[in-house]
């Protein structure tokens, strides 16, 4: 048996109730990290958006229904059963991206039959979340944590580089968005006040300058680098993230004490040498001002080159320092919220370096304590309603990269009742048979009458 095992507290492969008491303590964003083990990016699905206001497709030629833009990028209605193939793999949090402002209060009222522009000064996004969207948000948020895994829930296309953003990284936009901005987390907040620590917030996806800059602020500027554009942009991003956390806390119940995850401006990890300005984001990132201590994440996205297999874990080595050294250090646990390979061809013509290097990737960041959530793939379109893997090479180098050789099952005992369950000093709390049951139990995992229990 493998003592120490990681997880959460719970059996894995029963249906668990959604609505949650109150708390008396959450774990720390630290605990949650090393808990949630490896993740998947629920991706195209939520956050499937128009993404032009010169071409608002869904919205014109829809009927504007939740499955309607839930299948506009091509992937299916989300069955639970997906999610419940994802657990039985040894995934054990799923992040779960959604796009907002195509359900609040804009009409999106075209003009003619063939014009789909929407002009947003006309006609105004609102405040107020659309009832259907959010009782499907939630119904998928259920699935999740109803499979016995972690979810994080996100506000993700408001973001980006598309002219429906609405959120940027700019003082003055900041200034002009903040109400609506924390209007959106309060009514979330609302929402899901009452589920338990298996619940996650994270607030802005990759949000981007006023140039639509990646890898760092201003880059998209003339000459490369614009400092006044840079400073604006950071300090944005820093009161986005203040918002954020003030937005959820003042709703109470459970989120007076929910992990909350912000991500550094872009999303961007700081990797690379080849300018100066690249570890900027990390650098300018602050720790929002919470009234709880050690309940924020950081995010970062990643997708290296890995042609150069050589080159891609050397590359990984040093982000992970930066990443230590610039926040950390900070007082806060890092999470790959994003990762996979900068280049949609490297499947097929890089297959077995993809495969080393993620493995290699999933070994380095739990040995560094940070989490991950791999970018969609691994289930596919079609695949996600059958449901199975269409890259089970991939699922195999992330579980064993976090598992070891064995994968998921390897270190399980095997117990045939409860009364067996080894003991010693520690006092745990689990769920056995839809009850809580109090015990003097070891760490591990087990098999419990056919079903499957970590003790952390």
């Amino acid at each position: 048996m493998r003592k120490g095992s990681i997880l959460l507290i719970g059996l894995l492969s029963m249906s668990v109730s959604t609505t949650w008491a109150q708390s008396s303590e959450f774990e720390t964003a630290k605990e949650a990290v090393a808990n949630m083990a490896v993740g998947w990016n629920l991706g195209n699905t939520l956050d499937s958006n128009s993404g032009d206001t010169l071409n608002m497709w869904i919205e014109h030629w829809t009927s504007r229904t939740p499955s309607d833009y839930e299948k506009a990028w091509g992937q299916p209605v989300t069955k639970a059963s997906l999610m419940k193939m994802f657990k039985d793999a040894g995934f054990n949090a799923i992040r779960v991206p959604v796009t907002w402002y195509p359900h609040m209060e804009a009409k999106f009222s075209f003009t003619s039959s063939s014009n789909s522009i929407w002009y947003a000064s006309k006609d105004d996004l609102g405040t107020e979340i659309k009832t259907a969207w959010m009782n499907r948000v939630k119904q998928i948020v259920d699935y999740v944590i109803d499979a016995g895994m972690y979810c994080i829930l996100n506000v993700h296309h408001d973001t980006g580089a598309s002219n429906t953003a609405w959120l940027v990284a700019d003082e003055d936009i900041y200034s002009q968005q903040r109400e609506r901005f924390e209007a959106i987390w309060t009514q979330i907040a609302e929402e899901f006040r009452d589920y338990d620590e298996h619940l996650l917030f994270e607030g802005y996806n990759e949000m981007l300058d006023v140039k639509d800059s990646w890898c760092f602020a201003s880059f998209a500027a003339s000459g490369g680098y614009d400092a006044s554009i840079a400073t604006s942009a950071y300090n944005a991003i820093n009161s986005y993230a203040q918002s954020f956390v003030n937005a959820v806390r003042a709703t109470g119940g459970n989120n007076a004490q929910r992990n909350l995850i912000v991500n550094t401006y872009g999303a961007c990890d700081g990797s690379g040498n080849w300018n100066s300005h690249l570890q900027d984001p990390l650098k300018q990132m602050k720790l929002p001002n919470d009234e709880v201590a050690n309940h924020i994440i950081f995010e970062v996205h990643s997708y290296p080159d890995i042609q150069n297999l050589s080159s891609a874990k050397s590359q990984l080595t040093t982000t992970i320092n930066n990443l230590k050294t610039h926040l950390v250090s900070k007082g806060a646990p890092v999470i790959f919220g994003e990762w996979g390979t900068s280049t949609d061809n490297a499947y097929d013509n890089y297959r077995s370096n993809m495969v080393n290097f993620y493995r290699y990737f999933v070994e380095q960041t739990k040995k560094n304590d940070m989490g991950t959530f791999h970018w969609m793939g691994l289930s596919d379109g079609d695949n996600r309603s059958v449901p199975k893997f269409n890259q089970q090479d991939l699922v195999d180098a992330i579980i064993k990269g976090y598992y070891g050789d064995g994968g998921y099952i390897s270190g399980i005992e095997q117990v045939e009742s409860e009364n067996e369950m080894p003991a010693d000093n520690e006092k745990v709390i689990y769920y056995l048979s839809g009850r809580r049951v109090n015990h003097e139990l070891a760490k591990g995992i087990y098999i419990i009458n056919g079903k499957k229990v970590v003790i952390k």
